[in-house]
């Protein structure tokens, strides 16, 4: 009889660890989360529940990284290193496709669950990545209404900019870096209308567009990043004479890094003020013809 209990017991437990059917079993929403990425930063602060999210990266309160610095202010910051984030007790921690390996392994081999997100590149990333992140922190509806705002205004978007003659615009960054394929930039650009110079070029992922390139492609628009407030060396390439006298025959729009650097409802905003700066281009260009 002994035996048969135990075995019983046994049996049970089998089934309830492989949720009577193989599937795994559901886990609990987390209640101590902490994100160590400016990106998941932003995604978790518009999906957690008041109080689930307990810490944010550093770069939170950066409004050159982030489109959310003023409300990372209600939040704890952590440095991202290991140790830190351990003493916080996370039952999840939010990470980049980059974030420091050495810390996401090593928190893993302290039994803390770590869930990355890779970069959004992508519009379409963003709803998919609100989405994840409802599932992850037992949000999916509070997500899910997110998700589909930001699906409704890309689709006003496009149906604002199908058929419209395309507007070739170039970004310029320090340094000489522009964004190509494969970066959120350029799928903002597409998404606003605009036809990518670097893209045109060959150019891939983030690369230098030489000022002679730039002049020579001759780009109805340019588009230039945000200035920091305290002035750097390799800005000065975007006070050059040249881009200077690019910018005073087309025209120039600047584009915020944080909105640019994460895929977020702050996306579409600066894509629509893409979409704005490139009807003026085309107006300004059909007056010029």
């Amino acid at each position: 009889m002994k035996l048969a209990a135990t075995a019983g017991c046994w049996l049970l437990a089998m089934l309830l660890v492989a949720g009577f059917g193989g599937s795994p079993p559901v886990m609990a929403a987390p209640h101590r989360v902490v994100s160590v990425n400016v990106c998941t930063d932003q995604l978790a602060m518009l999906v957690a529940a008041p109080g689930q999210l307990i810490a944010v990266s550093h770069l939170a309160r950066e409004p050159y990284s982030s489109a959310m610095a003023a409300e990372a202010e209600g939040y704890a910051v952590t440095n991202g290193q290991a140790e830190a984030v351990f003493q916080l007790q996370p039952d999840l921690v939010l990470a980049g496709a980059y974030t420091t390996p050495v810390t996401v392994r090593l928190l893993e081999r302290l039994g803390v669950r770590v869930e990355r997100f890779a970069s959004a590149t992508t519009i379409a990333a963003i709803a998919a990545d609100l989405r994840r992140m409802g599932v992850l922190l037992g949000r999916e509806a509070q997500a899910e209404a997110i998700a589909e705002a930001v699906e409704r205004r890309f689709a006003a978007l496009q149906a604002k900019t199908h058929g419209a003659a395309p507007v070739r615009a170039a970004f310029l960054d320090a340094n000489s870096y522009t964004a190509g394929r494969g970066t959120l930039l350029h799928a903002m650009m597409e998404a606003a209308g605009l036809q990518n110079v670097a893209a045109e070029l060959g150019l891939a992922f983030t690369a230098r567009l030489p000022l002679e390139t730039l002049v020579l492609a001759k780009p109805d628009l340019l588009l230039m990043a945000q200035r920091y407030p305290s002035p750097s060396m390799g800005e000065a390439v975007l006070d050059h004479p040249a881009v200077r006298a690019v910018a005073a025959r087309i025209g120039r729009a600047e584009i915020s890094g944080a909105a640019s650097t994460c895929g977020t409802p702050a996306t579409l905003a600066a894509v629509e003020r893409l979409a704005a700066a490139g009807r003026a281009a085309a107006a300004r260009r059909i007056r010029h013809d």
